[in-house]
């Protein structure tokens, strides 16, 4: 080959390969310009919904009464799905299932989550936020996938990108917000070609939010001691304590809906029932401590302060509120049981109750959710980084130990958390691990 055949195949590489770099710069721009669009649109629509949150519960704690308004509040919840002819709500595992499947997230699902989950807080169900948020943030990112023409692996992504973006604009913890909706779908892989979109859906969410006064959630931990044996040593049992605590939350909910469905046949007649076992097991209890989310209590724990049964409480309020019917997110309710919780085992085993709590919360979190990369993210951004120790230890023990169960039915196993080998298997599968895998 001469020096000019030499040169003009050079040039022909080049031009080959800045055609390819225009082509992925091209996608990339189009992609966050996506992104920024639905950071806007489900930001301003998930801030709305936050504030909202936060009027209802303040009324709530003001107006005491509200509470015997409960099942009236869960009839109008049936009454607004049956009217949208949705009569069999899947919650977040619709959104989950339509990232996987062919099934569309309906439109009109983010009005009916954002109006039912108010009225569940504004009556006291015991529910939390981020799960309804997920739900909206899905629907109206399925519906401007829908509104671009786009195909089926793109509105997928744009699905996602919804997610993230209402999880931010909520919770105000954009890092998390981004992996969560990419790590949640299938355990075991992570979906990065949705990586672009849900970082900058998120960043730009959270930040929109943020600006019109929505605070960012964040907890202070008082006290965090110097690592050694004894002290990894207790996390790791607080950790073990915690995944058998997820298993055990939900199996809860999952139990509740299962018995509902199977006494009482008709919504109306389960969902006021529901109503009435809340608002009697409120009077018994003499506090109004499990109603609505619980943020509170949680700062309470961080503080140090805790009822010894508070986890026990939480864990039976929600499951009976969301088996019944009512609609809101199990997430702020995880993060209850394991902050509570938590803070009993330091004072128990002698660690900073401050810190068990916040491990308690990341342990519990990684356990229902299967999502231990999404925990230490938002680990980091509710506690700082100074306890980076303890909440590896926490959520790395507990992600193990939870095995497959989980909040979402329709998540999918794709890898095994015991060995590297493919099973592609739903997280509600009921096979007890099929024996570590085998």
């Amino acid at each position: 080959m001469n020096g000019k055949e030499h040169l003009r195949q050079s040039m022909r590489v080049a031009a080959h390969m800045a055609r390819h770099m225009l082509f992925k710069l091209l996608a990339c721009v189009r992609w966050v310009l996506l992104a920024v669009l639905a950071g806007l649109v489900v930001g301003a629509y998930s801030t709305l919904f936050a504030w909202g949150m936060t009027r209802v519960t303040g009324y709530r704690e003001s107006y005491g009464w509200l509470l015997y308004l409960l099942p009236v509040g869960g009839l109008l919840i049936v009454f607004f799905y049956r009217l949208a002819k949705i009569e069999k709500d899947r919650g977040t595992n619709l959104v989950i299932h339509s990232i996987h499947a062919r099934d569309d997230v309906p439109g009109r699902m983010s009005l009916l989550i954002f109006g039912s989950t108010i009225l569940t807080h504004l009556f006291g169900g015991s529910a939390g936020r981020e799960g309804a948020a997920l739900q909206m943030g899905g629907s109206l990112g399925n519906l401007l996938g829908r509104l671009f023409r786009m195909d089926e692996r793109n509105r997928k992504i744009m699905i996602m990108c919804g997610m993230s973006a209402a999880f931010a604009a909520v919770f105000g913890t954009p890092m998390a917000a981004a992996v969560f909706s990419m790590e949640v779908v299938s355990v075991g892989i992570m979906h990065y070609s949705a990586l672009v979109p849900c970082m900058f859906a998120a960043l730009i969410a959270s930040r929109f939010a943020a600006t019109l006064g929505i605070t960012p959630e964040s907890f202070s931990i008082e006290s965090i001691p110097r690592l050694n044996v004894e002290n990894g040593v207790k996390m790791f049992g607080l950790a073990v304590c915690c995944a058998g605590l997820s298993i055990l939350f939900c199996v809860l909910l999952h139990m509740a809906s299962h018995l509902y469905q199977q006494y009482f046949v008709n919504p109306y007649v389960r969902v006021f029932v529901g109503g009435c076992l809340i608002v009697g097991l409120t009077l018994l209890c003499g506090v109004r401590d499990y109603n609505g989310a619980g943020i509170g209590v949680i700062e309470r724990a961080m503080s140090g302060e805790v009822a010894p049964w508070a986890f026990l409480l939480k864990m039976l309020f929600t499951a009976l509120t969301l088996g019944a019917g009512y609609k809101g997110g199990e997430i702020v309710p995880t993060f209850f049981v394991g902050a509570t919780f938590g803070c009993l085992f330091g004072q128990v085993v002698g660690v900073s109750p401050s810190l068990c709590a916040a491990a308690g919360m990341a342990a519990t979190f990684c356990g229902v959710t299967n999502c231990p990369i999404s925990t230490l993210l938002i680990s980091f951004e509710l506690f700082g980084f100074e306890g980076i120790p303890y909440f590896m230890i926490a959520i790395s023990v507990s992600y193990l130990l939870s095995g497959y169960k989980g909040l979402y039915n329709d998540q999918i196993i794709v890898y095994s958390k015991y060995r590297p080998q493919f099973i592609n298997r739903l997280a509600g599968d009921e096979s007890e691990d099929d024996l570590i895998d085998s």
